[in-house]
């Protein structure tokens, strides 16, 4: 499994900042590897609701089905899935001030099958893509400011 994590503030209070990312669709903004994330279902946005996810990744485009799992005052879990891999995006929320919002950002990938072998030599690559999470959501999210 490749887990990577990355903590900053990003200039949003707590709820407005838990508001803007649990609509996983919004990942097309501050995920450079997500190239499009389409909702699957209707209605308000709980645990239990779907997203269709197509990223691309080492110039291979892949695809997976994300659900919330976990939707707290201070937490969202989403755990995408496909045949060859199981993603996790944990991330959790503590605020700094009234306007600013820390956010700890845990991406974990656990390969199923032969692609379990590759693992060890995607780490880097993942690790850059964590940096670059930790650069353009601050930025996202602020156009969101309510």
């Amino acid at each position: 499994m490749i887990t990577v994590e990355r903590s900053f503030v990003v200039g949003l209070s707590l709820d407005d900042l838990v508001t803007y990312l649990e609509d996983f669709g919004r990942a097309e903004e501050w995920d450079t590897g997500t190239v499009r994330c389409v909702r699957l279902d209707e209605g308000p946005v709980r645990p239990g609701t779907r997203w269709h996810n197509t990223s691309r990744f080492r110039g291979r485009t892949t695809e997976l089905e994300y659900r919330l799992v976990t939707r707290e005052p201070d937490r969202l879990v989403f755990v995408g899935e496909n045949k060859t891999v199981t993603s996790t995006d944990d991330l959790g929320f503590r605020a700094e001030s009234a306007t600013l919002t820390r956010l700890t950002y845990r991406a974990s990938l656990r390969f199923k099958g032969l692609a379990r072998l590759a693992s060890p030599f995607l780490r880097a690559e993942f690790e850059r893509l964590g940096d670059e999470v930790a650069e353009r959501l601050p930025a996202a999210a602020a156009q969101h400011r309510p």
